[in-house]
Formats: C-alpha cells, sequence, structure tokens
C-alpha cells in the first residue's frame, strides 16, 4: 500500500532537534547498570550448532550475561576454516516482536568473509522470528508475543529497555572477547529496534564499536514519536497513558533515559542511518532528531518512497562500507 508523506518537509528535517532534555544523572545511570551486569557476568558458553548443514559456515549457539547477568542466546557465524584468524565482526540485533531466528537468516556476512554475531531479544521473538530469550526481570519463562513497551515504565531501573540495551552493551562486549574476533574492528547494526539497539550501544560503549548502522531506528525522539506514528510500537505507549493519565511524568521521565536521540552525542563511531519519508512506525522526524544529534562521522540515506521497509540496495550499501571501513 502506498503510503503518504506526512511529516516534516525534508529541508526542515535536516535540521530538526528534539525538544526533549536528557534526564540528570543519565550518564552515572546507565554506568551503573552496566558495571551491575559486568559484575554478575560468567563467561560464555558455545555449542556447535547444525553440523555439516552450514557447509562453509561455523556456527554456534552461545549463551552470554547480559543485563542483570541473565542469560541471553546469541549466535556467533564464521567462514569455515577460518581457525582463530582475528576478524572484523557484525554485531547485530533484532526488531520489534522478532527474535535471533536461525542461523540461515544470517548468513550474508559470514559468506562474505566476515564474524557474525546476532543478539537474541529476551521476552521477544513470538511475532516474525523465533527467539529463545526469558525476561526474568519481568518473570518471563521464554519467547513472549509483545508489546513489552510499558513493561516496567514507571521507574527507569525497572523499565525492560535498560535491560534490553545493557543486554546490547554485553552483546558487543562477548563478541569482542569471543576467538577469531578483532576487538578493534567491532560493528554494531539493525533495523528499527534494532537500530535504536544499535545506536545504544554505540553511545554507551563508544571505545569499542567502529561502525555504527542504524535503519530507520525506534526509540528515537519517543515523545515525538507517540504524537505522530500511526502503527505500533510507539501506539502502543497512547493506549497505556489514555488509560493511566496518572503514569504519563513518570513515564515520559523513563523514556528520556532510553531515547536514542538523547544519547546519540555520545556516538563516536562513523555511523550511517536509513530513514524511509513515508514511514508510520518510525517517523522520519524521530530518526533525523538522532541523526541530527550525532558529533561523529556520519550519513543519513534518504529513501523518499518508502516506509518502514528499505530496499535492498541499502543492506548492499551497509556490506561495501563494512569492508571497506573495516574489512
Amino acid at each position: 500500500m502506498a503510503l503518504p508523506l506526512f511529516d516534516l518537509p525534508l529541508e526542515e528535517l535536516r535540521a530538526y532537534r528534539s525538544k526533549a532534555t536528557a534526564p540528570d544523572g543519565l550518564d552515572d545511570f546507565w554506568q551503573e547498570a552496566i558495571a551491575e551486569a559486568r559484575a554478575r557476568a560468567f563467561q560464555p558458553t558455545l555449542e556447535r550448532y547444525g553440523g555439516e548443514a552450514y557447509g562453509a559456515l561455523e556456527v554456534a549457539d552461545v549463551t552470554f550475561a547480559g543485563g542483570d547477568g541473565d542469560p541471553v542466546r546469541a549466535w556467533y557465524l564464521r567462514p569455515a576454516g577460518s581457525g582463530t584468524t582475528p576478524l572484523p565482526c557484525r554485531v547485530t540485533f533484532v526488531g520489534y516482536g522478532g527474535g535471533r531466528d536461525l542461523p540461515a537468516a544470517h548468513a550474508l556476512y559470514p559468506a562474505c568473509g566476515y564474524a557474525a554475531f546476532v543478539m537474541d531479544t529476551r521476552a521477544q521473538g513470538g511475532t516474525w522470528s523465533t527467539g529463545h530469550t526469558p525476561d526474568p526481570g519481568a518473570g518471563s519463562s521464554g519467547a513472549e508475543h509483545p508489546g513489552v513497551m510499558t513493561r516496567g515504565i514507571a521507574d527507569p531501573r525497572a523499565y525492560y529497555y535498560r535491560r534490553l540495551y545493557v543486554d546490547a552493551v554485553r552483546a558487543v562486549d562477548t563478541a569482542a572477547g569471543l576467538p577469531g574476533v578483532d576487538a578493534g574492528r567491532i560493528a554494531v547494526a539493525g533495523k528499527s529496534q534494532g537500530g535504536a539497539l544499535a545506536l545504544a550501544a554505540a553511545a554507551l560503549v563508544p571505545d569499542a564499536v567502529r561502525l555504527c548502522h542504524a535503519e530507520v531506528p525506534f526509540l528515537c525522539d519517543i515523545e515525538r514519536g507517540m504524537e505522530i506514528a500511526s502503527e505500533p510500537p510507539y501506539t502502543e505507549l497512547v493506549t497505556y497513558l489514555s488509560v493511566h493519565p496518572e503514569l504519563e511524568d513518570a513515564a515520559r521521565r523513563t523514556l528520556r533515559h532510553v531515547d536514542g536521540a538523547l544519547l546519540a552525542p555520545r556516538i563516536t563511531a562513523n555511523t550511517l542511518v536509513a530513514v524511509g519519508l513515508r514511514d508510520p512506525i518510525t517517523p522520519p522526524s524521530t530518526v533525523f532528531a538522532a541523526f541530527n544529534a550525532i558529533e561523529a562521522e556520519k550519513e543519513i540515506e534518504v529513501f523518499p518512497y518508502s516506509g518502514h521497509d528499505l530496499p535492498t540496495s541499502h543492506a548492499e550499501r551497509q556490506l561495501a562500507e563494512f569492508a571497506e571501513e573495516l574489512g
């Protein structure tokens, strides 16, 4: 279905900034969360997956310690026969509702000679791709159908995305320490929620990330998204606050702790962002709010006729940039 233009004109988007302000103690909040997780970390486990089915690829099923020390699943893929040769690694995060799926969904980068680490998404993986990681902090026992936008929203420390953002940081930590990964050549990448996690990881552990690919990133200028997005997940917040208006101030305060537009100035990696100007899920102004706040080397690819799904040419551009920057 063709979608209309509904947001600001492109020339205004290029100058647009979020009106939200960062909460006091934002850096301390994240440093504490990351330190707590690292203090509870355990040695990651790797189990071979798939036998001979993957031929020229080696696949390991990984369990590592994420936010609050909770176990998080991931895939680690690399070219067969590469031994322990240090390779650049792409750490990938998944969109809303999805999990890590099966390794076959992530074969492009290892097929091209690089390592890939794909993080599962706690308490998701019940919508369009399978997942296997629970959210113990909320009593979850496995994959779920979302949403999770309001899980713990009255308190920043209890909020779901605090745990998920720390999972992303710990995924970078874990990938950098794996045999056969060059810790100096780490990229983070993802689409939608995955793009939000890529931006968050690049912001929260900037010294560990050299390249960031964020495609139509979610959770940027969240309060603007609540105003103009016509499709979920931002609409989950609107529906919730229509029933619980007394929690609006607390919810907005919590959301500002995870807002990618407020974390973006901390990014030092070379960053490529992509945006569709007809996107009803992550409206273009929210994406530009994060992009415009990045102070590192950056570029945004604009797709005037796209919504939330972008053409395959962008995936090819990402691969070419990865090869040039890290290969």
